[in-house]
């Protein structure tokens, strides 16, 4: 029988540049399975990350704007998306791994919590050692869902956090990706919630990359592509990446802090802390008190913006009394039996 994976393999080798990481050599899993005679590994990870649960709660969890906002705003789901399509635009472009980078862009905020960063940074102040959601992400694959990913794949999901290093190419494109997704999408969502207009951004970032998000994404890809070309190391131009770095930082001043945007966020840290500090004590005989903090922080993390919601209504606003109320913390004594 003709094997598509054998001549999938053999194209990457013949066609994609000498920096990118072929499917072939990949460096394995930590659990051996069934061969496929259709997809290399790294489409395999790609379609395991897409069928797993954690990717589908991603459609309703925060990324900027609380999703019951409005339906035109990002999600944490969109977001992943627009971050794949861009990376997947730089790989093709400089002959990288494709597959592999549309695994990792599609599993790097696997493990981002409900509301956000709001979300985020409740559990990093509340939390023993911190929380950082590249880790919860790995944790996710690796532990919660079991996907047995390649180990380049999963490198690339905790190094996409800006500051850490990634060990492919691939990788290092969607940390890219990642940022130029974020700026551009905010921007964007941040004129239709009426905070800001194309008119208040920088004058100097405008003259550089239009006030135009179609024209400014362009450039950004564009440069990157030019810049990283035939090389082992992907990067912008210093150019580029001062006007970027402009936009990014004038955005954090007016849109990520303090301003309208942010309005619901002390409300939402309170449900984080709140359900922490339950679900804390509700574990207190139920499991060893080393294992507590690990479970609760899966449990909310895991959450959808909405399930927690629910949850703090269910246990902190009195309702009706009503008969053959189901546990719905059934999610919670799944986790007990992982750890």
């Amino acid at each position: 029988m003709y094997n598509v994976k054998d001549y999938l393999e053999e194209q990457e080798i013949k066609n994609l540049s000498e920096y990118a990481t072929k499917s072939k050599f990949t460096k394995g899993r930590k659990e051996l399975f069934d061969e496929c005679n259709i997809r290399t590994d790294f489409q395999r990870d790609r379609d395991r990350i897409i069928h797993s649960k954690a990717f589908r709660r991603l459609k309703h969890k925060t990324q900027v704007f609380l999703a019951p906002f409005d339906d035109h705003f990002r999600t944490r789901l969109t977001h992943t998306l627009e971050v794949s399509q861009i990376a997947r635009t730089i790989s093709r472009a400089l002959k990288l791994n494709e597959d592999l980078t549309e695994a990792i862009a599609l599993g790097h905020d696997l493990g981002h919590t409900p509301f956000g960063h709001c979300g985020e940074g409740v559990l990093n102040h509340l939390v023993e050692g911190g929380f950082r959601h590249n880790e919860q992400s790995v944790r996710v694959v690796e532990h919660l869902e079991k996907l047995n990913l390649c180990v380049e794949t999963i490198e690339g999901i905790y190094s996409h956090s800006w500051g850490l290093e990634p060990k492919t190419c691939e990788a290092q494109v969607v940390q890219f990706a990642d940022k130029i997704a974020y700026i551009n999408h905010d921007i964007d969502d941040s004129i239709r919630a009426n905070i800001i207009s194309e008119e208040d951004l920088p004058k100097e970032c405008k003259d550089y990359f239009s006030s135009n998000q179609s024209q400014r994404l362009s450039k950004m890809i564009n440069d990157i592509i030019l810049n990283s070309f035939d090389k082992p190391k992907i990067s912008m131009s210093e150019e580029c990446w001062h006007y970027t770095t402009i936009l990014r930082d004038w955005m954090f001043k007016n849109v990520y802090i303090d301003s309208p945007a942010k309005l619901e966020e002390k409300k939402t840290a309170r449900i984080v802390c709140e359900l922490y500090n339950y679900y804390t004590d509700f574990l207190k005989d139920k499991v060893e008190s080393d294992s507590i903090q690990r479970i609760v922080v899966d449990y909310i993390s895991g959450m959808t913006d909405q399930y927690a919601i629910e949850r703090f209504k269910d246990l902190f606003i009195p309702r009706s009394i009503q008969s053959n109320i189901k546990n719905i913390d059934e999610a919670i004594f799944k986790l007990i039996s992982k750890n």
